[in-house]
């Protein structure tokens, strides 16, 4: 007879939550919210009939229940991606998995991957949550990330410039004239990259703080965006994000400033992968879309900083 096996979601959460110390580490590589791990362990804990961690203020220690459980499930998972990985190479075309963000790949490389469909019906393309918290994983064929283009072990290929605008809904923007006039707005806040509007009100050159009628903190780039699209408020959103929407006047970016920030978008990869014929494809493919892209940006007609212009790092 076999073995009942407690819920795979909650082994799995434990098991990230156990390697990073933190709910909020596990959270951030199974891209769920904090809440969401610890009720998975605390589910978990409950079918088990014993207590996995001891919870403190600002980190998470194993029982020894844990400290003997995590171990395994580590090695087990393990196994598991590499069966899995194996059977996936014995399929008949090549297959090649690209690691982005969701954001990006939401609103910039999945609406325009058909037409490298098209081109490459003999490719299958996956794509993996990989945003810049995350780290990078060996089965990727590539991944499209933003940085300073510097990580080790990869090799990397510029795309187009990392840049922050405002935007939101026609019907706000008529509202709004010049930088200041945010003051009478709402201003839409991702919660953990709060210092980009202090950043781009430096760009726009108001040195006095600015104090905003509302403000409204969403936990993602993906849900600033979408309630911008729904009149809650003024985002500050990367350019590559809303490109196509304010092309298709879905969006407005009430001024015409933005803040070039001293990071790119790139394309990465392990010099292994640089003769991959399904990699190749990718790549002329993606650096043909990114001068498209640049161009668009340029089209729009939004301006970048006088040199000089202090602009911190993300």
């Amino acid at each position: 007879m076999t073995s009942k096996i407690p819920s795979l979601n909650g082994l799995r959460a434990f098991e990230v939550a156990g390697r990073h110390g933190s709910f909020k580490r596990a959270a951030e590589e199974l891209n769920v919210t904090p809440a969401a791990v610890s009720h998975m362990v605390r589910l978990l804990e409950e079918e088990l009939g014993f207590t996995l961690f001891h919870r403190y203020a600002n980190k998470l220690e194993l029982t020894n229940q844990g400290r003997a459980f995590q171990p395994g499930l580590t090695d087990a998972f393990d196994v598991i991606a590499r069966l899995s990985e194996q059977v996936a190479s014995m399929q008949a075309g090549p297959v090649l998995t690209v690691g982005v963000a969701s954001t990006l790949a939401l609103n910039w490389l999945i609406p325009r991957l058909r037409k490298f469909n098209r081109n490459h019906a003999d490719v299958e393309v996956r794509v993996a949550s990989g945003g810049t918290m995350l780290p990078l994983r060996d089965d990727w064929t590539c991944t499209v990330r933003r940085g300073s283009g510097s990580w080790p072990g990869y090799l990397a290929e510029e795309l187009f410039p990392s840049t922050l605008v405002p935007v939101c809904n026609p019907a706000i923007a008529k509202s709004l004239r010049r930088p200041r006039d945010l003051h009478t707005a709402t201003l839409i806040v991702v919660s953990h990259l709060r210092e980009q509007w202090t950043w781009w009100f430096e760009a726009a050159g108001l040195t006095g703080s600015v104090q905003p009628a509302n403000e409204v903190s969403f936990e993602s780039s993906l849900m600033a965006i979408q309630a911008a699209f729904d009149g809650v408020g003024v985002a500050l959103a990367q350019l590559p994000y809303v490109s196509d929407a304010l092309t298709a006047g879905r969006l407005v970016a009430p001024f015409s400033i933005i803040n070039r920030k001293y990071e790119s978008w790139y394309l990465a990869y392990r010099p292994v992968r640089e003769k991959d014929p399904a990699y190749l494809a990718f790549r002329d493919w993606i650096h043909s879309e990114a001068e498209t892209q640049r161009q668009v940006f340029e089209k729009l007609g939004l301006t970048q900083p006088l040199a000089g212009t202090a602009t911190p790092t993300l």
